[in-house]
């Protein structure tokens, strides 16, 4: 199958990794919100291990904030980050598909959550929630999945990447 502009997939491919994270984090994330209302009540799943619980987060993982100005903060992060990742893509060597899917994954779950953030000032839609009693883990969505998925096989991509580079030949 040829390719006409970098990547290790074609750019189609790429596109379609990332469009499918953004619908299934797009079609979870108003099912929680029409379902799961109102928020901040825990829906039990699995016992108190998983629960299905509305949040709106208007920081960052793990709850990071910065206050007033927050959301905006993000969202060009988001966008800058973005960018970047479309870049790697683009700079990607033929045969570098694990490298494409986790770019493809994370920039997926980064535009998913990017549209949360310019649709409401309340934050982006969390709802996964797992943990005991009082230990629990911040509740997250199918964009943070993606996320760190992607990030998660690009940096272990990248590590034997490096690996190769510096094995003696």
């Amino acid at each position: 199958m040829g390719r006409s502009s970098g990547g290790a997939l074609p750019p189609s491919r790429f596109l379609g990794i990332a469009a499918v994270v953004v619908v299934l984090d797009t079609v979870t994330k108003m099912l929680a919100v029409d379902r799961l209302a109102p928020a901040y009540l825990p829906h039990e799943v699995w016992g108190e291990w998983v629960r299905l619980t509305l949040v709106y987060n208007q920081g960052a993982a793990f709850g990071l904030h910065l206050g007033a100005y927050s959301r905006w903060i993000f969202l060009a992060l988001t966008v800058v980050a973005l960018v970047v990742m479309w870049r790697l893509y683009r700079r990607s060597p033929a045969d570098a598909a694990w490298r494409t899917w986790a770019l493809a994954l994370v920039s997926g779950g980064a535009t998913g959550n990017l549209i949360d953030r310019v649709r409401s000032a309340r934050g982006v839609v969390d709802f996964l929630d797992v943990g005991v009693g009082a230990w629990r883990w911040p509740t997250f969505n199918v964009a943070d999945i993606a996320v760190s998925s992607g990030a998660i096989i690009l940096a272990v991509v990248l590590w034997n990447e490096e690996e190769e580079r510096a094995a003696p030949q």
